[in-house]
């Protein structure tokens, strides 16, 4: 076996040792949500009802929509912690323009809140693809500025359901088969993006940027273009997010979705993608947005302190995060092994 036939095989080695445990961990994520949900439903037989289960479909349908596009962005090794800011903004916009427009189309008056997602998203892009912004200065920038623009415009004001179209508000608690519509629209999100990210090349693009950029700039890939694309999606859903919010909730004020943001992230690092970038599915933060929904929605039933819910999502993603330093090193450690061995 020739040296490079040996180090081909080590990284396939590395690559199939990466991908175990990141199924693994995946079907962690389940045998832990089937526990949580099997000791909360013999605590109180309710938390299985129709309804119940209705509220906890429609509660997680904001969480995985934006954990979508925020998956998008992690993985080329970003972040984007305006997404609440950028939801607020969308919501109180789309409530407004109903408001003062009661005409007005309301698929029209969604895709004015879906592009001021999108352009809240390109401002990210540009600052951070374009400028090399770090993107946690960046999105912290305009975490302040896109939430200050929310209470500038509200000025101490909201809207309230009853100055919004019945369909509008019918649409935020609609069903199908007993499955609310927002769900749904999270679910068909899902499966977009994440065909996107397994078989589209700009996607591919992302994981080959998240694993090392220089690699990915020697190799000729249009690294600037690409993280512009994640945080426009990353925008647009969030944008999607405060229009289905609006829908859902009817009164907005300024504070529509505030410290949604850490929810996200939470969601997403718990899911196994690798706050690093490289690694991670969009269907693993699916199930990290489910797993803390039913967190929240668990513990009260079983009589926990409201405390220990913040404490047990903040160990949740400190356990993530070590479990993701503890595969790298690993890997890297199998592959300077085998490198070594084969000379």
């Amino acid at each position: 076996m020739t040296a490079a036939e040996g180090s081909s095989g080590n990284r396939r080695g590395g690559a199939v040792l990466l991908d175990a445990v990141l199924h693994f961990r995946a079907l962690g994520l389940v045998v832990v949500l089937v526990a949580l949900v099997g000791s909360t439903w013999l605590a109180n037989s309710r938390f299985l009802s129709a309804q119940s289960i209705r509220d906890i479909l429609l509660a997680t349908a904001l969480t995985l929509l934006l954990a979508c596009g925020m998956t998008m962005v992690v993985v080329g090794r970003g972040i984007d912690l305006s997404v609440a800011s950028v939801l607020g903004l969308s919501a109180f916009g789309t409530a407004t323009v109903l408001r003062d427009h009661p005409g007005l189309p309301v698929p029209l008056a969604a895709l004015v809140g879906v592009a001021i997602g999108a352009a809240c998203g390109a401002v990210n892009g540009v600052v951070i693809a374009y400028g090399r912004v770090p993107a946690l200065v960046a999105t912290l920038g305009t975490l302040y500025v896109f939430r200050g623009l929310v209470y500038f415009l509200a000025g101490g004001s909201r809207v309230n359901a009853g100055e919004l179209p019945r369909s509008f508000l019918d649409f935020g608690t609609a069903r199908v088969l007993g499955v609310p519509w927002l769900f749904l629209i999270a679910v068909l999100v899902l499966l977009v993006v994440g065909e996107f990210l397994r078989r589209h090349r700009a996607g591919r693009d992302l994981y080959a940027i998240g694993s090392h950029e220089e690699a990915a700039r020697l190799a000729g890939l249009p690294i600037p273009s690409r993280l512009l694309l994640a945080y426009v999606v990353s925008g647009t859903l969030a944008g999607l997010g405060g229009v289905l919010y609006a829908a859902r909730y009817g009164t907005v004020d300024a504070s529509a979705g505030y410290g949604m943001e850490l929810d996200i992230v939470a969601a997403v690092v718990v899911g196994g993608v690798a706050i690093f970038g490289g690694s991670g599915s969009v269907y693993g933060a699916a199930l990290g947005a489910l797993l803390l929904t039913v967190i929240n929605n668990a513990l009260p039933v079983l009589g926990v302190d409201p405390f220990w819910q913040r404490a047990v999502v903040g160990a949740l993603i400190i356990a993530a995060i070590a479990l993701d330093r503890l595969v790298a090193r690993r890997v890297a450690t199998s592959l300077r092994w085998g490198d070594a061995h084969v000379r």
